[in-house]
């Protein structure tokens, strides 16, 4: 029997490295496979802009080629493409690697006339939603993209109903334009060999904590947390919060700034723990023994956290985005997004955890059915 030639898939690893969303939605988009059947697992030729090398370092599959690749300039790529009637951002590497596939498609400046499959993603429309945190060239930029995308894409992937439901609310999307639905999954492997009161140590936390692991952006809305533990506080309710996530590039940021300051004025320097950017390990094994993770944002495409808790089985306080309730369903708690009160009783009446409870799905059948899902879109 002939044994089947494997799919070529090319990804482009090519993101911003400050967001981290889109890095780590790669890295588990490559690692997923290895949940496939082996006849079923693509060969994938990984092109990636050499600033990102740490995250390549950390993916093990046994499919892949990692290729270093400086890609065009943006503005650059763009007109050249035009000039040439090509996508210069592409189309040479699929003719150089015969390849079958192309994921992610960001850059889609004109239409191509390539064999291959050439499919788009994009993470949310959260500057159409929120403008107000994003810059007028920022906006225009994204406006731009996704009018490219929606005009020469034949295939688009979207990470939620919710993402989808924005794309028909905000754009008019063309009728020869195929949506995939991939909902990304947190895929947990290899937890630091250390007890969880040597890592409580280390990072000076109580037994009992929840836990917040968000980037300090203002759409990400810790501050209802710090409102909600102030509150407990003045009714004598202690409660301890252990906050993750890298702090804002710039040194006078107003959203850590107005943070701090709402510490300082309540004293909970003693209950509000800010950790910063940790290893990823020491991360997951402080999600796993929390009391919950608290996910309060104000707008999210599909949340990375929410995936972790899932794949943990953690409990997760979650804001009543129409996206949180599409990821845990009946399994999450809900508060409005500015409903402080809400909050404080969820916190106060979470119960202590049984560690020996499965909250979700087996970890093993939700990957392997992710892994199916996402291969089906490039077969489709």
């Amino acid at each position: 029997m002939v044994q089947k030639e494997r799919l070529k898939l090319g990804l482009i690893f090519n993101f911003d490295p400050v967001w981290m969303g889109g890095s780590i939605y790669l890295t588990n988009s490559i690692r997923i496979f290895k949940f496939l059947e082996d006849k079923d697992m693509p060969k994938i030729f990984v092109f990636y802009n050499p600033l990102l090398k740490n995250f390549i370092d950390e993916i093990d599959y046994p499919y892949a080629e990692f290729i270093p690749h400086q890609f065009p300039r943006l503005y650059k790529g763009y007109i050249q493409s035009w000039l040439k009637g090509k996508n210069v951002f592409v189309d040479d590497l699929i003719a150089e690697y015969h390849l079958d596939a192309v994921f992610p498609m960001h850059e889609y400046p004109v239409k191509s006339k390539s064999k291959a499959k050439l499919v788009s993603w994009y993470a949310d429309l959260q500057h159409m939603r929120y403008p107000e945190f994003w810059s007028k060239k920022k906006r225009a930029g994204r406006y731009a993209k996704i009018r490219f995308i929606l005009n020469n894409s034949k295939d688009l992937v979207l990470s939620s109903q919710a993402v989808k439901d924005d794309f028909n609310h905000f754009f008019k999307m063309p009728k020869s334009l195929k949506v995939h639905i991939y909902h990304f999954v947190s895929i947990i492997e290899g937890l630091p060999d250390v007890s969880i009161e040597d890592l409580r140590e280390k990072y000076g936390l109580k037994e009992n904590y929840f836990m917040i692991s968000n980037q300090f952006h203002k759409h990400k809305n810790h501050k209802v947390v710090f409102e909600a533990v102030a509150m407990l506080k003045k009714k004598g309710i202690p409660v301890n919060i252990a906050i993750t996530g890298r702090f804002p590039v710039a040194e006078n940021s107003p959203y850590l700034s107005q943070l701090h300051d709402i510490v300082n004025e309540n004293n909970l320097k003693d209950q509000i723990s800010f950790l910063g950017l940790i290893p990823r390990g020491d991360q997951l094994m402080l999600m796993k023994y929390s009391q919950a993770i608290i996910q309060p944002s104000l707008f999210e495409g599909w949340s990375t956290v929410i995936e972790d808790a899932r794949s943990l089985q953690v409990p997760v306080i979650a804001s009543s985005l129409p996206v949180n309730i599409e990821q845990l369903q009946e399994k999450g708690t809900y508060f409005e997004p500015f409903d402080v009160e809400t909050l404080a009783n969820h916190l106060v009446n979470a119960p202590k955890r049984d560690f020996g409870v499965d909250l979700y799905e087996p970890y093993e059948d939700r990957m392997k059915k992710a892994a199916y899902e996402l291969l089906n879109v490039f077969l489709d």
